[in-house]
C-alpha cells in the first residue's frame, strides 16, 4: 500500500504546500521589485508589468514567473528587460528568501486574459448560447 502512495505522488497531484508557499513569496517579492524600480534598468522601470503567478519547480530549483505588462503591448520588450535583468532579480528575490538556493528565475507571458478573451468570445457564439439555453 505505501509504495502505491508513492508512485501515485510521484506521478504528479500537484504542487506541494512549500512550493506554494515559495512561489507566493516570490510573487510578491516581485511585484515588490517591479513596482518600486529596485532594478537598475530604466527600460524595465518604465513599464508596468503585473506579476500574475509564480510556479516553483518541484525541487525549488526554478521558478517561473507569468507576467504581463499593462494593457497586454510591448510584451516582447517586456520579456527581454527582464531577462535581461535576471541575475539582479534572483538576488532581490533571494534577500527575503530562507532557502539554502534562491530559484533560477524564469519569465513567461502570462496569457490567462487571452484565454479568458476566448472563453468570452465562445460563449457569447450564437450556437453555443442557443445550445445552452436548450440544456
Amino acid at each position: 500500500m505505501r509504495d502505491m502512495a508513492k508512485s501515485r505522488f510521484k506521478q504528479g497531484s500537484g504542487p506541494s504546500q512549500r512550493q506554494l508557499r515559495v512561489a507566493e513569496l516570490i510573487r510578491r517579492r516581485l511585484s515588490d521589485i517591479l513596482t518600486k524600480g529596485d532594478i537598475h534598468d530604466p527600460d524595465l522601470n518604465r513599464l508596468y508589468i503585473t506579476v500574475g503567478e509564480v510556479t516553483c519547480s518541484p525541487d525549488l530549483r526554478i521558478a517561473t514567473a507569468y507576467v504581463l505588462p499593462l494593457g497586454g503591448d510591448n510584451r516582447d520588450e517586456a520579456l527581454e528587460a527582464l531577462r535581461r535583468n535576471r541575475s539582479e532579480i534572483r538576488r532581490a528575490v533571494g534577500k527575503i528568501l530562507k532557502l539554502r538556493h534562491t530559484p533560477e528565475i524564469r519569465f513567461a507571458i502570462d496569457d490567462t486574459f487571452d484565454r479568458l478573451d476566448r472563453t468570452r468570445a465562445m460563449f457569447s457564439d450564437e450556437n453555443v448560447r442557443r445550445d445552452l439555453d436548450n440544456d
